[in-house]
């Protein structure tokens, strides 16, 4: 999308800060990419601020996050361990900077389906609340950020596997419970309005979903969107929860019409009205 005229002081704010984190592109001189949340390599590149993804600043931004990337399709992220989640997040960053037909992502998304755990989500095995029966699911965030990585690929729509990780989805949204090492849940931050799409939340799961026609037509998934519905205040979205670290910009502020967050819910509108040409 281009940039919107009124939002120019918002891309220069969140260009301020590419150095914040001690080295370019809002990385760290160890080159950890996802840390500082909105503002880290993968957390700014995602903005969704009209940033051309082939200009000079998201292309060395791309090329930063490739390096992180290993012949066996993982990513490492930062020093020390790879997980499942990190892997997730660097597909994902690629893929909504256009790297979809790159052949290294499509090495990654075939090792993403190699390790799909038995109720078909990704899952880290790593225990940071001990080893309860709720750890032996996927983690649903991670899972849901896979997702939106397959969706700008052939792949969405035409995977089993890929069904079955949004059935694992939809199946939370019923038992809302915290599940996987890292007991994501159902609850009141869920389903508080968040913007930017980010994390595991009513309107990012909302908008992954809607690529997939396995759950479009879904009674959990249009439950889901009734709820989100029911928050929109003149037919646009308001954001309820937004990152303290984003809390001066203008595209999402805390309790103000979001023009950009409003076109996202329209685009999963019209993808339930057959429309499916929306990124």
């Amino acid at each position: 999308m281009a940039v919107v005229v009124a939002y120019n002081t918002d891309v220069a704010a969140i260009l301020a800060r590419r150095h914040d984190n001690g080295a370019d592109h809002w990385a760290t001189p160890d080159r950890r990419l996802a840390k500082g949340g909105p503002f880290s390599t993968l957390g700014a590149a995602r903005l969704e601020l009209g940033e051309d993804p082939g200009g000079p600043l998201l292309s060395e931004t791309a090329e930063l996050i490739w390096a992180a990337w290993r012949d066996d399709g993982r990513f490492r992220l930062a020093p020390g361990a790879i997980y499942p989640c990190q892997t997730a997040h660097a597909a994902c960053t690629l893929a909504h900077l256009g790297r979809a037909d790159d052949p290294r992502l499509k090495i990654t998304l075939e090792h993403l389906l190699s390790t799909l755990h038995t109720d078909c989500g990704w899952r880290c095995n790593k225990f940071s609340y001990g080893h309860g029966p709720e750890t032996e699911f996927s983690n649903p965030g991670p899972t849901l950020i896979a997702l939106d990585a397959y969706r700008f690929t052939e792949l969405a729509n035409n995977n089993d596997k890929l069904d079955r990780a949004v059935e694992f989805l939809l199946s939370h949204w019923v038992s809302r419970a915290p599940l996987g090492p890292c007991h994501y849940g159902i609850g009141t931050l869920f389903m508080q309005v968040s913007y930017p799409l980010a994390d595991y939340n009513l309107f990012s799961w909302l908008h992954v979903l809607s690529h997939y026609d396995r759950a479009r037509s879904d009674p959990r998934f249009l439950e889901a969107l009734a709820c989100l519905e029911a928050k929109l205040v003149d037919g646009e979205v308001v954001p309820e929860r937004v990152s303290k670290a984003m809390s001066g910009l203008q595209f999402c502020r805390k309790g103000a019409p979001s023009t950009l967050a409003t076109r996202r819910y329209r685009e999963v509108r019209a993808r339930m009205a057959g429309d499916d040409s929306y990124r």
